[in-house]
């Protein structure tokens, strides 16, 4: 009897030139999000990496993707170093240390993927199978990572200024985009080898065929999408950026100056008349709940301008013994009244608490003045005269789940207040704004958005962006929205298209693994 050995597959090694291109891969990728703004190179960052992965073993093609994630993500989330620094007055070599945790973290995803889809290649699963799935499945776990989840510079949200693009969020949220940026990619490589090979065989028909008619169905949603004339109640907004310096934010002695500031600019953008004006998060740096003369002249303040005022402030209450401090938004109507209150669920870790302090007593909290926030406990929509509005506080925005949470408890108008003054002038302000975009569209609900130093924007619900301000600047906004209908596929269902994806991509690791032990 004759038996036939399996020939070995051909294993190349590692080279510098390889490594080259997976961090080529990283810079592209990086620079298709702000403050570069050039989302083309997206469409064919992971090109590079994938030539360079080509022939080798699993655990090359992991180190490979951890280089090019180590670039990226280094080349987006540089700008926390100027958080930590500067704000948590942490020494370099810690602040560092905690940046290079995070970037580490996020690029053993891309490592993971990239030996995983390799793994996938050697048991005779395509990359345009098991690439995308893998991607989105493991970007959509970022939103439940320890302490926060962190579903910053998720790969779709690269193309938030590509209007036609972006409608799909309706449909999929922004996995849906994500996942046809790397499809995209994965055929691309397979058409350059075509191309090269020139063998009929080899050339990626059925794959090419399948991403057109996925880019036209995009394309094609998208444009309909946008011919569609806005409905809803119009609602005119005024948005306030008061530019308080950080430094002197939570100091006793400029509490006079700030509420002047905010005064002076709230009269001024409403001389007009206006059915809605935003303060920033912590606007009023004092408790706004206990009165006292500045809770008065800003009760004042809606009450002589006949308007419903958004002011972000923190809040306090008393469970039995326990004290819990809470950032918070108050919405007054046209008569000064508080109407109600929404208190901030999703707390920033390191920002507005410490997560594992007794193993970090070096590290500060950023937000000075009181002790460690608590979250809230419910969504809250706030009822203005002509409809509710949903508020988001800070970084809440780039959570798809608390949007649409807002948006199905009744919202037709989010507004998102922030204090962006942490990250200086960094990429940061711009990455931040560019997520929002996406909460507008997925809920079909125009987003307001009042920083203290910038970016303070308007947002419809298509994700157009009617007006920004500059960063650091004394400024203000004004603009008509109309009050969004809700009711998308995506408020109905969530994400359920990552979810699928997750499932399908479970599928295929163990799949991966079966025929594993099946060849021995």
């Amino acid at each position: 009897m004759e038996y036939h050995r399996l020939a070995k597959p051909d294993i190349k090694a590692v080279t510098g030139r390889d490594y080259l291109l997976a961090a080529f891969s990283g810079m592209l990728l990086a620079l298709s999000f702000p403050k570069a703004d050039l989302p083309f190179l997206a469409w064919f960052a992971f090109v590079p990496l994938l030539l360079a992965v080509a022939r080798k073993r699993p655990a090359q093609a992991f180190r490979l993707g951890l280089v090019a994630g180590l670039v990226a993500y280094g080349g987006i989330f540089y700008w926390l170093n100027i958080v930590m620094t500067l704000y948590g007055k942490l020494p370099w070599f810690f602040s560092f240390c905690l940046f290079l945790v995070l970037t580490v973290n996020l690029a053993l995803c891309v490592g993971i993927i990239t030996g995983l889809v390799r793994k996938g290649e050697m048991a005779g699963i395509s990359p345009v199978l098991s690439f995308p799935f893998l991607w989105v499945g493991i970007e959509y776990l970022r939103d439940f990572i320890p302490f926060s989840g962190f579903p910053w510079a998720s790969l779709g949200y690269s193309q938030y200024r590509i209007l036609p693009l972006i409608q799909i969020a309706d449909l999929t949220g922004v996995y849906g985009l994500s996942f046809l940026i790397v499809l995209a990619n994965v055929v691309l490589l397979k058409i350059i080898r075509g191309s090269v090979m020139r063998g009929p065989s080899v050339y990626p028909v059925k794959s090419a065929a399948l991403l057109l008619v996925l880019i036209l169905f995009t394309l094609g949603y998208g444009f309909f999408c946008l011919t569609r004339a806005e409905g809803g109640v119009p609602v005119k907004v005024a948005l306030a950026q008061g530019n308080i310096p950080q430094d002197v934010k939570w100091n006793p002695a400029f509490q006079e100056t700030t509420v002047a500031i905010y005064e002076r600019l709230t009269r001024a953008v409403c001389a007009n008349g206006c059915d809605l004006v935003v303060w920033p998060e912590s606007a009023l740096p004092f408790y706004f709940q206990g009165g006292g003369e500045y809770g008065a002249r800003v009760k004042s303040l809606a009450t002589g301008l006949k308007t419903c005022l958004l002011v972000g402030s923190p809040a306090v209450e008393r469970e039995g013994e326990r004290t819990r401090y809470l950032n918070s938004a108050y919405l007054l109507a046209p008569t000064g009244e508080v109407v109600g209150r929404s208190d901030k669920i999703h707390l920033v870790p390191f920002g507005e608490y410490v997560p594992l302090a007794g193993l970090l007593p070096f590290v500060n909290k950023l937000v000075a003045g009181i002790g460690d926030f608590s979250p809230g406990k419910a969504i809250v929509p706030l009822a203005m005269v002509k409809g509710k509005l949903g508020t988001l506080i800070c970084f809440e925005g780039i959570f798809p789940e608390l949007s649409r949470a807002y948006v199905r408890a009744g919202s037709r108008l989010l507004v998102n207040i922030t204090n962006d003054a942490w990250f200086g002038r960094s990429s940061a302000p711009y990455q931040h704004l560019s997520m929002t975009v996406f909460r507008a569209v997925e809920n079909r609900v125009p987003l307001v958005r009042a920083a203290n130093t910038g970016i303070t924007a308007i947002i419809d619900s298509r994700g157009h962006i009617s007006g920004t301000t500059r960063l650091f600047r004394e400024e203000t906004l004004i603009g008509e929205v109309r009050l969004g209908e809700g009711n998308t596929f995506y408020d109905r269902f969530g994400d359920i298209f990552a979810e699928a994806c997750l499932a399908i991509a479970t599928v295929i690791v163990a799949l991966v693994f079966v025929k594993k032990v099946a060849s021995g």
